[in-house]
């Protein structure tokens, strides 16, 4: 006879976590692809604008029509294909493997905190933008990056999307 106020009896096996097979990326690998990323981003878009500026202003006759000039034109059209391609290729490395160029470069991912691929939306809406749009409030940016030194290694970005940063 059973007894039909009993605990269940069923055999239960243990689930591994997931994110023990990865292994979270270091903070100063981190800090540099944030800075690399800057660098990258930097030399390929605003490097070509500012360069047209300063040759626009210089080769102007009518330095109030520096914008005008052919020196600028070209710079900005280098620009504008900066743009582009870094656009392509952020996209491109997040679509494959939660990367951005820096991010590839030194070895680094992002995945969703059960291990599984982080979507391209989840990358753009939740860790860039939301977090950019929280960006307003005063001292958040110092605050988020703060984050990172605490034992589980995330920023504030990470949680609001559900993401760390591993080893690729």
């Amino acid at each position: 006879m059973t007894n039909p106020y009993a605990p269940p009896q069923a055999s239960v096996m243990d689930i591994a976590d997931p994110t023990a097979s990865h292994v979270a990326a270091g903070r100063g690998t981190r800090l540099g692809a944030a800075f690399l990323d800057g660098i990258i981003g930097g030399l390929m878009v605003w490097g070509p604008f500012t360069i047209g500026l300063a040759l626009g202003g210089v080769t102007s006759d009518d330095p109030s029509n520096m914008f005008a000039s052919a020196a600028f034109m070209v710079f900005a059209a280098v620009g504008l294909i900066g743009l582009v391609a870094w656009c392509w290729l952020t996209y491109r490395f997040a679509a494959q493997n939660g990367q951005t160029i820096a991010k590839k470069m030194l070895g680094i991912k992002v995945v969703r905190r059960d291990g599984s691929r982080v979507s391209v939306a989840r990358l753009f809406w939740l860790r860039n933008v939301v977090n950019g749009l929280l960006g307003i409030i005063p001292l958040y940016g110092l605050i988020d990056v703060l984050f990172i030194f605490g034992e589980a290694r995330e920023c504030v970005h990470d949680k609001l999307a559900d993401t760390m940063v591993v080893t690729a």
